[in-house]
């Protein structure tokens, strides 16, 4: 009897009861410690399952919460049965009702016999610890903290707020340097009973009560003091995602626990049944003799790390939604905007998908509908044409759209009457390429049938808003690839636009573009620009028309559809 084991168990009473007869068979005596709030009944049960064995003892029970005191006065209370009832005892482990052994307790206890005067703790000074999360980490020895942090987090929050306002600092004793580390540790009976009858006791005792989270600061800065020979380690394996909650262990998690070499890890899952009828085995199917190297598997949860905070392009879990920031990629793959060429164009969007291969949808912003390619009800991954529901998260709709298609290059049009709640999210994305032919809404208008005082207020609205989206593709914010040409200067000279479009998305054919795809007839464009100007209202977004009829924008509408030699 080498090696004693002190369990803190609150709940899944069967799994400890199966836990102490495990160490318990290999000459471990137990002494278990049940958390007040756990009832009667349950407590009974578990002393009646574990009546016929002897070296299995119940100490006091202290209400335990995460954080405060009672932890610590849990343990005190625990290890002083363990010490005044089995002399023999030379190591002291500490554990908890979730732990499980990975290996034969035997070649645990050999482990020990090899080292008598080691103590197994993590103990680092403050300075040396990058695990803290909420920013207490010299704080928490020299403030109070009177309020329970998960129960009462308003009133935590502001006395530690009052503290800082009044410079209020607590001394810390005497001789005292303060120390943390995992709260799992394995001690000499030697350091234990000197911490445990240490004269100056109750004075530590006083000063850690107001300590934030003393189970991970009380035996580690007093261990210093006492011990002879300290392995700042903890031989459990316990791993923490990166807002310091510790991962739980699940059936699948098995050959990953194994690789560790460790002795015990923690925290399993209660009803992870594989995981404890594999590892409470006998020893001739247990893992090979190793050095317990945790390490071997840090590189795993790093990638669980970076995979739940940045995750995969363009794809955003429930765990970084809420965090701006945090997509690793705003979306899944570039795509294409482009803006004023369905309206100059006859038939641009069948014009475009023949000569890319892309998927090239409508107005996927439209005020009415989702106008999705070949204007389909649902799209990829069961999207909806409804405008109401894409509206309702118009950045989450484009997202799903982009990574339900993920392969396939799509282009959508947009103008000044789609929804514009999405301008800021295209201008941020890199993967956007957004191509503006400015003024070509007007085009529409100019072929409409509607009173002339209505196009001149429906004129005006568009302008307005199609100039802030220009502001906002033009802002020092802006990461997309934008192209900006006055609708004048486009018609001009197409197909140079054009050519580099088919090139950004990847045309089938290297070839070169020779057409363009026919344009709308722009007879009486120029004058029409006039009239709205004769109006009161100053059509600039569309370049510098020519008055009169120019032969270079009447003969648009001869040109030959899209050829290619």
């Amino acid at each position: 009897m080498s090696v004693g084991i002190v369990m803190l168990v609150h709940d899944d009473l069967h799994r400890a009861a199966q836990l102490a007869r495990h160490w318990q068979a290999s000459d471990c005596p137990v002494v278990i410690h049940v958390d007040k709030s756990v009832g009667q009944e349950g407590y009974k049960s578990l002393v009646r399952a574990l009546a016929d064995l002897e070296d299995v003892m119940f100490c006091e029970r202290h209400r335990c919460e995460w954080g405060r005191w009672s932890l610590v006065a849990a343990s005190q209370t625990a290890s002083e049965m363990m010490l005044a009832n089995f002399p023999e005892v030379r190591h002291v482990y500490l554990a908890s009702g979730s732990c499980l052994p990975l290996r034969p307790v035997s070649e645990l206890v050999d482990y020990l016999k090899e080292r008598p005067r080691t103590d197994f703790i993590e103990s680092a000074t403050t300075d040396d610890v990058p695990w803290t999360v909420g920013g207490l980490d010299k704080e928490r020895f020299t403030l109070r903290f009177p309020f329970s942090w998960k129960h009462n987090r308003r009133a935590f929050d502001k006395y530690v707020k009052i503290q800082r306002l009044l410079r209020f600092k607590r001394r810390v004793p005497l001789g005292l340097v303060p120390h943390m580390g995992s709260q799992w540790w394995c001690l000499t009976r030697q350091t234990l009973s000197a911490i445990l009858e240490d004269p100056d006791r109750d004075k530590y005792d006083r000063y850690f009560k107001r300590v934030w989270i003393p189970d991970e600061s009380y035996y580690q800065t007093l261990a210093r003091i006492y011990s002879s020979n300290i392995e700042s380690r903890s031989l459990t394996l316990s791993k923490f995602d990166f807002q310091g909650k510790p991962h739980i262990f699940y059936d699948d998690h098995l050959q990953l626990l194994r690789r560790s070499d460790c002795f015990v890890a923690r925290k399993i899952w209660a009803k992870a049944n594989k995981l404890y009828d594999a590892l409470l085995t006998d020893s001739e199917h247990a893992m090979k003799v190793a050095e317990p190297n945790p390490g071997k598997i840090d590189r795993i949860f790093s990638k669980a790390v970076e995979r739940r905070t940045q995750g995969r392009a363009g794809l955003v879990m429930q765990s970084r939604l809420p965090n701006e920031g945090w997509e690793n990629g705003v979306t899944a793959a570039q795509y294409t905007i482009l803006e004023g060429f369905s309206d100059l164009f006859l038939d641009f969007e069948d014009w475009m998908a023949r000569a890319t291969g892309a998927r090239v949808h409508g107005h996927l912003f439209g005020p009415e509908r989702v106008e999705y390619a070949g204007r389909e009800k649902t799209f990829a991954g069961c999207l909806s044409d409804s405008a109401e529901l894409r509206d309702y998260a118009p950045a989450d709709f484009l997202r799903n759209l982009l990574w339900n298609t993920r392969g396939e290059r799509q282009v959508f049009q947009f103008g000044p009457r789609d929804s514009q709640d999405i301008s800021w999210f295209l201008a941020r994305d890199p993967n956007a390429s957004v191509t503006v032919i400015s003024g070509a809404w007007s085009v529409p208008l100019f072929n409409s049938n509607l009173n002339f005082s209505e196009i001149r207020k429906v004129s005006a609205e568009h302008q307005k808003i199609e100039a802030d989206h220009l502001d906002i593709l033009r802002s020092y914010y802006t990461k997309a690839r934008v192209h900006i040409y006055t609708m004048a200067d486009f018609i001009q000279s197409p197909m140079e636009p054009l050519q580099m479009i088919i090139d950004d998305i990847g045309s089938r054919s290297n070839r070169r573009l020779t057409e363009a795809p026919r344009m709308v007839d722009l007879t009486g464009f120029s004058q029409f620009l006039q009239n709205l100007k004769n109006q009161g209202m100053h059509p600039y977004l569309m370049g510098d028309f020519p008055s009169g009829n120019d032969p270079r924008h009447s003969a648009a509408a001869t040109r030959k559809p899209y050829l290619v030699k």
